[in-house]
Order: structure tokens, then sequence, then C-alpha cells
């Protein structure tokens, strides 16, 4: 029995997906989430191949018919209609050329129900933070590899290599994904093995151009997560303090009125007491932290129980969840990224070494070096955090 529009529009997906055939060879592919695929399959030269129409509503009955019976006049004379679609013969009735993002999302849902959700996030948040801006309206069968691999190398110069590396693989796999729906000939990528520069292995990855910072607290500020994370990243950018150290700061330690932050030496790596100054975003961070902790002895308690701080693993699942591999950024980081790029701005490398509370080797220059260079320091905390500021302007906290 052949298909009627009202029982297509009838039709609720299953737990694996289901054909509903039309005739002749042609049928609707409905998918557990829901999305509608137009096929028509046919045999050439004794073999069974599969033409991909076009997605329901976009291609409706009455045009998938129109190209099932396109298709099949190029049987009669002998011609694949795969084979001539790949060479630009219009057999679908589709009004124009799929676009790279179209394609893109197809695949994506295909691949959704396989996926864990946090991969899938992942690979939407890469896709559309640095793919579709720039490729994703282009016709997928006109993208050539040099536009493919401008795209990618626009990652790799904010210093996210890993990330670089990662989105050039997914969108090889959508490509792929396309050639094996007859859409395109073959995939631009193939070309690009070792286009990219190699990934640089760390103890503690990390961020470390000001391209690649301004990203990454454009997302931080974007972050939808719990309100704390969101803060305690804030804070780990100003302050560039060591992830336990963040964690587990207590209200008690902070001197709203001098702008200072006194970390005790029993919570120090080098148990000798830290001075952090604190620039004018840093302290508008703890205020926002204050009327949701402010009662308690943590500034970023955990979840489950104010008598604890959060759990050591917060921070880089919420860097995780921004779509940065664990080869891209930690929370550990923020320090490697604070100290390149300061130095690289001319800053004195002793104020910058006290600031991130490298353990001194000499103890008798150690016993003063609880608050040396502090003037100095402050300037230079305030100047970071308005430098990052200007990477990526704050929204209301």
């Amino acid at each position: 029995m052949k298909l009627t529009d009202t029982q297509i529009k009838k039709i609720k997906p299953q737990d694996t997906a289901k054909r509903y055939f039309d005739g002749g060879g042609l049928y609707l592919e409905v998918r557990p989430n829901g999305s509608r695929y137009w096929r028509y399959k046919y045999r050439f030269q004794g073999k069974e191949k599969l033409l991909a129409i076009g997605v329901y509503p976009d291609i409706s009955l009455k045009d998938a018919r129109t190209a099932r019976a396109n298709a099949s006049a190029l049987l009669d004379k002998g011609l694949d209609p795969s084979t001539e679609k790949n060479n630009g013969r219009r057999i679908t009735a589709q009004p124009e050329a799929q676009t790279f993002e179209q394609i893109a999302r197809e695949w994506m849902d295909l691949q959704k129900d396989g996926w864990a959700q946090s991969h899938y996030r992942t690979v939407v948040q890469r896709l559309e933070g640095n793919v579709f801006p720039f490729i994703g309206q282009r016709p997928v069968s006109e993208i050539q590899p040099i536009e493919v691999l401008d795209t990618i190398k626009l990652m790799e110069a904010r210093g996210v290599r890993e990330s670089a590396h990662k989105t050039m693989s997914i969108c090889s796999m959508i490509f792929r994904y396309a050639v094996a729906s007859c859409i395109i000939a073959s995939d631009p990528t193939r070309d690009l093995r070792g286009a990219l520069a190699p990934v640089v292995r760390s103890q503690f990855a990390a961020i470390t151009t000001r391209t690649g910072a301004g990203q990454l607290m454009r997302a931080i500020h974007g972050f939808e997560g719990f309100t704390l994370t969101r803060l305690m990243l804030l804070l780990h950018a100003y302050t560039f303090c060591r992830p336990g150290e963040i964690r587990g700061a207590e209200w008690s330690e902070i001197d709203m009125d001098a702008a200072l932050w006194t970390i005790p030496a029993e919570r120090m790596k080098g148990k000798r007491e830290h001075l952090v100054p604190l620039s004018r975003q840093a302290l508008e961070v703890l205020k926002a932290a204050h009327p949701i902790s402010g009662h308690g002895r943590f500034i970023f308690p955990s979840i489950r129980s104010a008598a604890y701080p959060m759990s050591n693993n917060t921070a880089n699942a919420a860097i995780r969840r921004m779509g940065y591999g664990k080869d891209e950024m930690t929370a550990h980081g923020f320090r490697a990224m604070a100290s390149t790029i300061l130095n690289e701005e001319g800053y004195d490398p002793d104020v910058i070494e006290r600031q991130l509370a490298h353990i001194e080797t000499n103890k008798v220059r150690a016993a003063y070096h609880r608050a040396q260079y502090l003037e100095e320091r402050r300037m230079m905390m305030q100047e970071w955090a308005n430098l990052l500021d200007s990477l990526a302007p704050r929204i209301a906290l």
C-alpha cells in the first residue's frame, strides 16, 4: 500500500529505525530521534544500491516520488542514479544543494543514540563554535580541502591544538557520511593529514595565547551550570591560584576592605602563607558568591554538604562541559595561561613567580617572600583582570 501525507504525519518514532515503503523501491526511514529520510533502493548491474533523496518534510511525498521516477528513468537507460548524482545530475526535487550544517546535523542525529550525552554536547559545541560560522552554509558538494583547513587553522591559532585535531576528525566523519549517502564523491579532508601542528603533551594542559584566553573566558561567561561553579572558574582565571587553594577557600581568609586573600600555610603546597591581591573583578566574583555560600565556611561548598568544599573534579568537569578536552585545558592550566601571557606582556618574572607561589629553594630568600613585591603584584593582578575582560567582555554576575 502506498504512503499518504496523512499517514506519514501520524508515524511515531520507535525504539529502532523503521522503514515505510511507498512502492517501487522508495521508502521513508524514521529514526528513533524522529528524523525522517527518503531513500530509493534499487539494483544496478546485479548489486543492490541505495540513493539518498532527502529529508522529510523538506522533500515532500510528491517530490520523493518524482525523484524515484527520475532515478528509474536513468536505470532504464543503463545509467546508475548514484553515479549520475555524484556527477552533478539533478535527481531529487530538492530546491537547493544541501549545506555542510544540514548534513552535519543529520549525521549527529543518526549517531546521538549511541553516544554519551556529554560526548554529543561536546561535538555540537565544537561544530557550532568553530565550523558552522565559516563553512556551515556552504553546499557540502562544493567545499574544498583548503576551506576546511583554513577553518581548523583558526582553532590552532588560538592554542587549542587538541581540539583542532578532534574537530578535523569530526568533519571527516561528516564528509564520509555524505559520501555514503551519495551526496558527494569523496572526503575533502582525506589529503589534509599532517597539515596541523602536532599536539604537545604536558602534565597540565593549558591555553597559552591571548586569543585562546578570550575564547575560554567567553565560554566561562556563557556557562549554564551551577552558579558557584561558574564563579569558581572566574576566580581561577582572575587569581590563577592552584585548584586546591581555590576550591578550599574559606570566607574567613578574605579581607574585602583590604582586597586581600590570605591563604594559610597549611593549605599551601610550599607550607608558607600566601597573599593574593584581589582585583576589582575578583572582588565582584566573591560578592556574587556571598549570598549563596556566605553563611557557611567555604566559598565554594559541595552541593551535597556545605561542611565540605567542592570536589576536586568539579572545575575540570565544567571545563569538559564547555567543550575543552582534557589535553587542551585543565583547572591547573589557568596558572600556565597567566604565566605565559604575563611574561609575554613584559611583567617582571620575579613578580609573576612570587604571585604563582612557586617554591623558593633558597631558605634565606624564602623567609622574606610572604609580602615581597606586594604592591607590584597588586597592580599586576588588576591589569591581568582588565586584560581578560578586554579579551572577552563580562556579563553581569
